[in-house]
C-alpha cells in the first residue's frame, strides 16, 4: 500500500476494524510523507525508470547468472552480455539487478570486470550494467519524526448553561456539551415482529451497525425459589455470534462480549413475572476479501437458550422476537447540522459524562494554520462520530496485546506479518483524522454516539505534522539519481559517475520551512535521529554551511564532500554527513518575524 487512508463513516472492512488503514504506508492517512520509506521508494522507482529501455528490449526471460551460493544477477539487454568482461561501449541498452539473498552476510561479487559489494538481503540496480544507481539496503533518504500536538482552541458560548468547569480546559475540544439518551430496545419506527432468529444483514440491509432482538421471558415463583436455594443464576447461551453482542434484561445491561463467531454464556438476573430480554447485535466492519465473503453473515447462528430454570432449559430460538433496525438517534439524524433544532438535546451535567448509550454534541473552531489534525478519543469507549454531518467513522478504545513487539526491527528475510510490530500494550487507535475540507472557520458541529461510557469532556484536538527531519549519508553513497537523467550534462560526457558527490536531501511538509539546524557534522558522528553527537572527526564549518544552505527553505540539498566544507577533517577516513533540522509552519515563521 502506497497511500494510507481513513475508513470514514461505516466503510471499514472487517471484522473488528475501525477507521485507520495507514499500515506504515509511504504517505500516511493525513497525506504527509512517511520518511524514509517514501524517499527510498521514490528513488527505487526512479532507478527502475532508468532501466526502462533495457526492460522493454527483452522479449523473453532476462539473462540469468549465478554469482555465488546465494547471489545472482538478472541482466536485461538487447544483446547477450559476456559477464566476465566490461560491457562494450557500443552496447547502450543494458541493465542488471544483482541480488544477495543471504539474510546475514555481505557478499562481494565480480561481474562485468568489476567488483560489487552487496549488503545482506539486498538488490543493487545497475541501469547501464556499469554503475550502481540504487541498493535496496542503503537508505539515504531523510528520517521524519511526526508529532501529535495538542491545539489550544478558542471557545465560544463559554457562559451558557451547558458550560462545565474543567481542569486544563484549554486543551479540550470544547467545554459546552449537550446530550441525548438513546432508548434501549424498540422505539417503534422500522420495528416488526417475527418468529425465530433472523440473520442480521438480511434485516438491516447494512443501513446500520445495530440490530435489536427483543423477546419476553416469563419467570415463575418456583424458578425464583430454585435460584435462591441453589445460589445459582440462570444464563443466556448463544451458540455463535460475530463482532459484538450486548445483553439487556429489563432495560439494564447484563453483559457484553466481543468475538468473531464465538459462543457466549451470560448470567442474567430475572424477576418473577414477565421479563424483557433485549439483545443488541453490532457489526464492526464487514469482511471485504477472501473466498465466499458474502456468506460470512452477521448476528447469531445456532440456538439461543435460557438455561438454569427449575423445569429445564428454554429454547428461545423459535420464540416471537421484535426487531428494531438501527438507533433512534440515527433515524433522527442527530449528526446532521440541519436537524439540530428538532433533535431534543439537553445540556450535559457533570455527573452525566460517563453515561452509556448516549449521544453528545458540541461546537468547535477549526485550528489555525494548515496542519492536518485529528480528534483524540482516548477518553472514549466505543461508538461513532460525525463532524458537520460527515462520518469520521467508528472509534473503539481497544488495547493491543502486551507481547509480540521485538526490541529491534529487522526486515531481512521472507515477509512475516509479525515482523517489527510496535505499540504492544497500547491503544490500537486514539487519533481520528478530520479532513480540513469538512470544516468551516468556526461553529463546527461534533456529534458522538457513545456506547460504553466514555468522557467527551476530555476529547482534545491534535495537530499532526513533521517537526524534526534527519539525514545521514556517507560519502561512499551513490550519486543522486538525477545525475543519470541527463548524463551528458551531469557527468560531462563521462560514462562513470565516480567523483560525483552524493547528496543529503532535506524536506519539510508543504507549508513548512526549515526553521533551525539543530545538528550538523561532516566526519564520523554517532547516534540516531534525535540523539546525534560529534565523533572524533568533524568539519568545523558543518553547522554554518548546512544552515546557510537550508534555513528558511522548504527543502534543500547538500553535497557530501570535503569540497562542500572547504576542509577534509580526517584524510584517508570515510566520512558521513549527518544533519538534524526542525520544521515550522511558514505561517508561524511570519508571525515570529512580525514580533
Amino acid at each position: 500500500m502506497y497511500f494510507g487512508g481513513t475508513n470514514f463513516g461505516r466503510t471499514a472492512g472487517g471484522p473488528l476494524q475501525i477507521t485507520s488503514y495507514d499500515y506504515d504506508a509511504p504517505i500516511d492517512e493525513y497525506g504527509l510523507l512517511a520518511q524514509p520509506k517514501w524517499g527510498h521508494l521514490k528513488d527505487l522507482h526512479a532507478a527502475i525508470k532508468l532501466c526502462e529501455p533495457a526492460l522493454v528490449a527483452v522479449d523473453d526471460s532476462p539473462q540469468y547468472v549465478k554469482l555465488g551460493p546465494m547471489q545472482e544477477a538478472h541482466i536485461y539487454s538487447s544483446f547477450h552480455i559476456d559477464v566476465n568482461s566490461r560491457v562494450p561501449e557500443n552496447v547502450s541498452i543494458c541493465s542488471a539487478f544483482l541480488a544477495n539473498i543471504d539474510e546475514h552476510k555481505t557478499a562481494t561479487v565480480r561481474i562485468f570486470g568489476e567488483v560489487f559489494v552487496l549488503p545482506p538481503w539486498s538488490v543493487s540496480i545497475l541501469h547501464d550494467c556499469k554503475n550502481v544507481v540504487f541498493n535496496t539496503a542503503k537508505v539515504g533518504s531523510q528520517v521524519s519524526i511526526k508529532t501529535m500536538e495538542v491545539d489550544s482552541i478558542g471557545f465560544f458560548n463559554t457562559t451558557g448553561p451547558g458550560h462545565l468547569l474543567l481542569q486544563d480546559e484549554k486543551f479540550h475540544v470544547s467545554k459546552d456539551w449537550m446530550s441525548f439518551k438513546e432508548p434501549i430496545g424498540t422505539w417503534v419506527e422500522n420495528s416488526f415482529t417475527a418468529r425465530g432468529i433472523l440473520e442480521h444483514l438480511n434485516v438491516t440491509k447494512d443501513t446500520s451497525d445495530y440490530l435489536w432482538y427483543i423477546t419476553r421471558i416469563n419467570v415463575t415463583e418456583e424458578d425464583i425459589s430454585y435460584w435462591e436455594e441453589t445460589g445459582l443464576l440462570p444464563s443466556l447461551t448463544i451458540d455463535s455470534f460475530r463482532d459484538v453482542v450486548r445483553v439487556f434484561v429489563n432495560g439494564r445491561l447484563a453483559g457484553s462480549r466481543v468475538g468473531h463467531w464465538v459462543k457466549e454464556a451470560q448470567p442474567v438476573y430475572l424477576v418473577q413475572g414477565s421479563n424483557e430480554l433485549a439483545l443488541l447485535s453490532e457489526t464492526v466492519g464487514l469482511k471485504n476479501y477472501g473466498a465466499f465473503l458474502e456468506k460470512d453473515g452477521a448476528g447469531f447462528k445456532g440456538q439461543i437458550k435460557l438455561i438454569g430454570l427449575k423445569n429445564g432449559d428454554v429454547d428461545l430460538s423459535n420464540s416471537l422476537w421484535a426487531y428494531q433496525v438501527g438507533l433512534k438517534g440515527e433515524s433522527a439524524k442527530l449528526y446532521a447540522p440541519e436537524e439540530q433544532e428538532n433533535a431534543g438535546w439537553s445540556f450535559l451535567k457533570l455527573n452525566d459524562t460517563a453515561s452509556t448509550f448516549t449521544w453528545y454534541k458540541t461546537y468547535f473552531d477549526a485550528p489555525e494554520g494548515n496542519d492536518t489534525f485529528a480528534l483524540d478519543f482516548g477518553s472514549m469507549g466505543k461508538g461513532q462520530a460525525w463532524v458537520n454531518g460527515h462520518g469520521i467513522g467508528r472509534y473503539w478504545s481497544l488495547v493491543a496485546p502486551k507481547s509480540g513487539c521485538p526490541r529491534t526491527c529487522n526486515y531481512r528475510g521472507a515477509y512475516n506479518s509479525d515482523k517489527c510490530l510496535t505499540n504492544c500494550g497500547k491503544r490500537t487507535q486514539s487519533w481520528y483524522h478530520v479532513p480540513r475540507e469538512w470544516l468551516q472557520a468556526s461553529n463546527n458541529l461534533l456529534v458522538i454516539f457513545e456506547e460504553t461510557g466514555g468522557d467527551p469532556l476530555k476529547i482534545s484536538l491534535k495537530l499532526h505534522s513533521t517537526r524534526t527531519v534527519c539525514a545521514q549519508v556517507p560519502e561512499t553513497h551513490y550519486p543522486p539519481l538525477s545525475t543519470w537523467s541527463n548524463p551528458d550534462s551531469a557527468t560531462g560526457g563521462r560514462i562513470s559517475a565516480k567523483g560525483i558527490a552524493p547528496q543529503v536531501h532535506l524536506r519539510c511538509d508543504d507549508g513548512q520551512v526549515i526553521s533551525a539546524i539543530t545538528f550538523a557534522s561532516y566526519g564520523n558522528p554517532r547516534g540516531s535521529c534525535g540523539n546525534f553527537s560529534k565523533g572524533t572527526c568533524d568539519a568545523p564549518s558543518s553547522l554554518s554551511v548546512v544552515s546557510k544552505a537550508c534555513q528558511g527553505r522548504n527543502r534543500c540539498d547538500i553535497n557530501v564532500s570535503s569540497a562542500t566544507f572547504s576542509h577534509d577533517p580526517c584524510q584517508g577516513t570515510s566520512k558521513t554527513l549527518v544533519v538534524q533540522a526542525e520544521c515550522t509552519s511558514s505561517v508561524s515563521k511570519l508571525l515570529i518575524g512580525q514580533v
